[in-house]
């Protein structure tokens, strides 16, 4: 699948973004991706050379250095780039400023603004976004983390968990309670690793995303200044809600080319493989199997380019942003459970892409919200 394929989306830009994130992968990550799974991690100097490409400028504001947040398939075309790394925990990680910096460029003071943003772009600094607790889950209106006013700084105390990016961001978006109960009283803050009670601690072991580090979070009397608040005090879901689209449009990329790789991977593997006299690719039921799976990915595909495109228009598209993200998942939890059937025994080693992708693939359908949390904002977009 190339952009040359979907021209109602993909104009020259696209296409000349695409080709740059292709030669990223092909030449930076896929040689070392095996190791880089193993070990756990992946070299910082990765986030430097995305920066300089441009890469992780894309849908950040030209001001700071930016490429533009207008563009919503600028972002398609490159994140269906990095998934083809075939690591789902890399592109999380070497992402987790599309989630951790909107709130600053948003509704960062303007010295805040020029501090962080142009130095994540670059890749020489890391943000990470902290909102997740214990207990909580996507239950955001919830959290526990309190920060109070004394002076010139915030007080924080609390603890965060399944923090993408957390055990070596330079900077935090921490979602904390300076209110009442609910979603009127959470605010955000930017914290900075070195801040005096501040601490990150063990590198959490995951089912899939190996590649990403992912972290607790401690804060006991931690001092923030005031001038790191992002936004209005007691506004900070505002800011949260904000990011929502486009964080579950990007989970939909990365379902859908998590499907589109396991595919991929069958299709070659069944040429080859000989059982009963004949390779797979003339059995039947491994044939309707490969078509079964081939619609789903191009659906799911198609419908989130819809999506992206109401988006791309300024157009309302909470529930259909839902949906894309559900339905992307579904097909993705669908052909990657297929694709190690399909392998059999070799699906199940870790030499085999498909276990990878079937491991990763776990996560999307909980990540930026759960199935369940997705459906009942649509039945409540419907009226319900």
């Amino acid at each position: 699948m190339t952009d040359s394929v979907y021209p109602a989306y993909f104009n020259d830009t696209h296409q000349m973004a695409r080709a740059t994130a292709r030669r990223f992968i092909e030449q930076e990550v896929k040689p070392h991706i095996a190791e880089w799974e193993e070990s756990g991690t992946f070299p910082r100097e990765l986030y430097q050379k995305a920066g300089e490409l441009g890469l992780l400028g894309i849908g950040h504001p030209q001001r700071l250095g930016g490429a533009g947040e207008e563009d919503v398939f600028l972002k398609v075309a490159v994140s269906e780039e990095l998934m083809r790394s075939t690591s789902g925990g890399l592109v999380a990680s070497l992402g987790s400023l599309d989630i951790g910096l909107p709130p600053v460029w948003r509704g960062g003071s303007p010295e805040l603004q020029q501090r962080v943003v142009p130095g994540v772009i670059a890749g020489d600094k890391i943000i990470s976004l902290a909102i997740t607790e214990a207990g909580g889950g996507s239950d955001v209106a919830n959290l526990r983390t309190r920060a109070v006013r004394d002076g010139d700084h915030y007080i924080v105390n609390g603890s965060k968990t399944f923090i993408t990016s957390g055990t070596r961001a330079d900077y935090y978006t921490v979602a904390v309670r300076t209110g009442g109960e609910g979603f009127s009283g959470v605010s955000l803050l930017l914290i900075e690793k070195d801040t005096l009670g501040f601490s990150v601690g063990r590198n959490l072991k995951k089912m899939g995303w190996w590649a990403s580090d992912t972290a607790e979070l401690f804060f006991e009397d931690c001092r923030v200044p005031v001038g790191n608040l992002i936004g209005p005090e007691n506004a900070g879901f505002m800011f949260i809600m904000a990011n929502f689209q486009a964080e579950r449009l990007s989970l939909a990329v990365m379902a859908y080319m998590t499907a589109q790789m396991a595919l991929e991977a069958c299709l070659d593997y069944v040429k080859d493989r000989v059982t009963f006299g004949k390779p797979l690719a003339k059995h039947q039921v491994i044939r309707h199997k490969l078509a079964e799976m081939a619609t789903r990915v191009e659906v799911a595909r198609e419908y989130s380019y819809r999506v992206a495109a109401r988006m791309q228009a300024g157009q309302p598209a909470i529930n259909e942003v839902c949906m894309a993200k559900n339905f992307a998942t579904d097909v993705a939890d669908y052909v990657t459970h297929e694709a190690v059937q399909i392998f059999g025994g070799m699906g199940y080693m870790r030499e085999s892409v498909v276990e990878r992708l079937y491991r990763d693939n776990r996560i999307l359908s909980i990540g930026g919200g759960t199935h369940e949390i997705m459906n009942e904002i649509i039945v409540k977009q419907m009226g319900l």
